[in-house]
């Protein structure tokens, strides 16, 4: 199953609810990116900002936290209605307590590297992790240039939940994901894909949506 899920970082700030709607006929989720101007040199939205958008969304939100203290701030948003909630490990002391914590409340935990973290490292977590995030851009800003260095760490995660039977683990993307680059990430393994400016700079992003998964599922371990 491929998912779609576009990121508002790049939409309109000041009229989320509308921007929002107009992928709400063909998006899986909506990814939200939460900076805090210390893990990452940009800021987006508080906790506060991002409950209200998680509780007002007519689709379910992924959180991705782009934070520091991951091992606090995880399972304080899993306590709102987010649908998943992903930390760095760059910014997780205890791992594993604190993907537990997350998925004890119901809610679905991923676990997300940047471009210069060995995958290695997320291996004694697969148990516990709903998802696995490879960042396909350093994480901060929206509209960077894919990276197509990071499909053989997508083509060895994919190779681990095969291999080990974990077929309800996502592999999800995020970064320069478009209607250029898509295809690449699919056929190395992911299911899973988040694009901010491909889908919110288009004339219309509900097409976008269905135009993007269409390409992954023809691509799609090809």
């Amino acid at each position: 199953m491929i998912r779609i899920c576009p990121s508002i970082l790049n939409a309109n700030f000041d009229d989320l609810p509308n921007e929002i709607a107009r992928v709400a006929t063909t998006a899986d989720l909506i990814h939200l990116d939460v900076m805090d101007n210390i893990f990452v040199p940009n800021f987006t939205f508080d906790f506060d900002a991002s409950a209200e958008i998680i509780e007002s969304s007519k689709l379910p939100i992924d959180v991705h936290l782009m934070v520091e203290k991951a091992d606090i701030a995880g399972p304080r948003y899993a306590t709102t209605k987010a649908f998943s909630v992903t930390i760095h490990y760059e910014a997780t002391e205890n791992v594993a307590k604190t993907l537990t914590a997350i998925k004890e409340t119901g809610t679905r935990a991923g676990l997300a590297i940047k471009p210069g973290t060995s995958l290695e490292v997320l291996k004694p977590y697969l148990n516990l992790i709903d998802m696995i995030l490879v960042m396909t851009v350093e994480p901060g800003f929206g509209g960077q240039s894919f990276m197509r260095e990071m499909m053989p760490k997508v083509e060895l995660a994919r190779n681990w939940l095969r291999s080990n039977s974990f077929t309800d683990i996502w592999l999800q993307v995020d970064g320069g994901i478009s209607t250029e680059t898509i295809a690449l990430a699919s056929a190395a393994g992911a299911d899973t894909f988040v694009a901010g400016s491909a889908i919110y700079k288009s004339n219309e992003p509900a097409q976008m949506v269905t135009k993007l998964r269409q390409l992954a599922q023809d691509a799609f371990l090809s």
